[in-house]
């Protein structure tokens, strides 16, 4: 069985934890034995692994790019991939001021792997428009989790009443926009429900001041405890690349309006409903609409396992082409 070490920072996104759960220990990704290694903030080089393949999770700045380099210097022969979870065409127009910096940041990471995988097919084309990395190095893996427990909670009753708004309070996640959008509903019967905490915490208590309308709650362990108190999702990202948590409000029936940007903009085309521009006025709009629709979302079918085929798939290629070079494992080599 093919053995697939996963990197990861020793401190990783919240978001990413819960994809590495699905993929060390989902049945439907049991064509590989997976393990997570967590690593040391840009200490990657000192690593001695024994894998059949290594895939990296973990954040590319220019402090770590040495650790890169002697980490593809001390397994040139083990096929090495990068997972992309940070940089986006969005994270880059809202934080990059040095854009040709950042592009060879990117081409220099990316060139210390065989493959890269992007979270989203918006992802894979800003980085194909940027030219950081070949398209036939280039692979689309959408991420996902066990939905399960999401899929087991109970429909809403009608019409959007209560607006929830998941994760953390940071300028990415763009709450401060949505309360301002919702105070602007005139709408009494409505709710804003925001659940989570973090630095923009007493920004967003500032401008839900006053509207009684408005909660902020702490985020609890159970997410799918959390989206069953809320009857649809609202995620005004600034920039997202891919979106689990759109994913997830969906696998739970409900109905998520989101902003028309990076991986959120390609689940438009799964039941997402976009807002297609950033302002107070253009999200007022969308709550008012979703609040007079009737309810109907699927609930994400079949995405585990399309998860799991890609990645199949992908490490199969991988295989073969070991086996071509006489580098794949003994008991796998002549496989396909």
């Amino acid at each position: 069985m093919t053995r697939i070490v996963h990197l990861v920072d020793d401190t990783p996104p919240e978001s990413l934890g819960r994809y590495l759960d699905f993929l060390t220990g989902s049945s439907e990704m049991g064509f590989g034995r997976h393990m997570v290694v967590p690593v040391l903030k840009n200490r990657a080089g000192g690593l001695s692994i024994e894998a059949d393949v290594i895939v990296s999770h973990l954040p590319i700045s220019w402090r770590g790019m040495p650790g890169l380099m002697s980490l593809r210097a001390r397994h040139t022969g083990t096929p090495m991939v990068h997972v992309e979870h940070e940089y986006c065409e969005g994270f880059a127009e809202a934080n990059v001021a040095g854009k040709r910096r950042f592009k060879t940041l990117l081409a220099s990471a990316y060139s210390m792997f065989d493959r890269v995988v992007a979270v989203s097919p918006s992802q894979a084309a800003w980085f194909l428009r940027l030219g950081v990395v070949s398209k036939g190095e280039l692979t689309v893996i959408p991420p996902s989790v066990d939905l399960a427990s999401f899929r087991a909670v109970p429909a809403p009753g009608g019409p959007a009443r209560v607006f929830g708004a998941i994760g953390p309070f940071q300028t990415q996640t763009g709450f401060d926009l949505l309360v301002r959008a919702f105070r602007r509903v005139e709408d009494p019967s409505l709710r804003l429900r925001l659940i989570g905490d973090g630095p923009e915490r007493e920004t967003l208590e500032t401008f839900a001041k006053g509207d009684p309308r408005i909660e902020i709650r702490p985020f609890g362990a159970n997410r799918a405890a959390a989206l069953a108190g809320v009857d649809a999702v609202a995620m005004p990202s600034r920039w997202e690349p891919f979106g689990l948590g759109a994913l997830e409000a969906r696998a739970a029936g409900r109905t998520v309006i989101a902003a028309h940007v990076d991986g959120l903009a390609d689940q438009a085309f799964e039941g997402v409903l976009p807002v297609p521009s950033p302002t107070p006025e253009a999200w007022a709009a969308a709550i008012r609409t979703l609040a007079r629709l009737p309810f109907d979302q699927e609930r994400a079918p079949g995405h585990e396992a399309r998860t799991a085929s890609k990645w199949s798939e992908f490490l199969a290629m991988i295989r073969r082409e070991q086996a071509a070079l006489g580098t794949a494992p003994l008991d796998e080599q002549g496989c396909a």
